[in-house]
């Protein structure tokens, strides 16, 4: 009984994830006029800075992508375990190219783009790659280190 309650709240958390990824990936516009010039805003502040000036509209929306993707690696894991760790990739590369296939046939306001792919699967992979330390952490002593003798 627990192991299928279980399996239901997981179940759950992947329908909410991937509904909020298809909603803010697959709307005509990502975001509301009044969140595009707050990002303006922050973004011009920091280019007037030396030490921020780095910081532009193409890295953070990189960053977006490889942070919105994260989950999807952790979810990956759960789902299929640590010996499954390989799907995180896969799906993180064919979960981003549909939505930027989708974007491409079906939303004229939106522009695809292979780097949103590329950050996508990072993004899986990243989610995989903590999943997969979190449960070397967690796993016993014993069957982390063999003995050599």
């Amino acid at each position: 009984m627990q192991r299928g309650l279980a399996r239901l709240v997981l179940a759950a958390l992947t329908a909410g994830y991937l509904f909020g990824v298809g909603w803010l990936t697959l709307r005509t516009r990502p975001y509301g006029a009044d969140i595009a010039s707050g990002i303006d805003l922050l973004l011009r502040w920091f280019a007037r800075h030396q030490s921020t000036a780095w910081i532009t509209f193409d890295r953070v929306e990189f960053a977006a992508n490889v942070a919105m993707f994260i989950p999807l690696g952790v979810l990956a894991v759960l789902w299929f375990g640590v010996r499954g760790w390989w799907t995180a990739p896969v799906l993180g590369a064919l979960v981003s190219t549909a939505i930027e296939t989708t974007q491409a046939l079906a939303l004229s306001t939106r522009v695809p783009d292979l780097r949103d792919v590329v950050a996508n699967t990072g993004g899986a992979v990243i989610g995989m790659l903590l999943m997969l330390l979190l449960a070397f952490l967690l796993a016993p002593r014993r069957t982390r280190f063999t003995d050599a003798t």
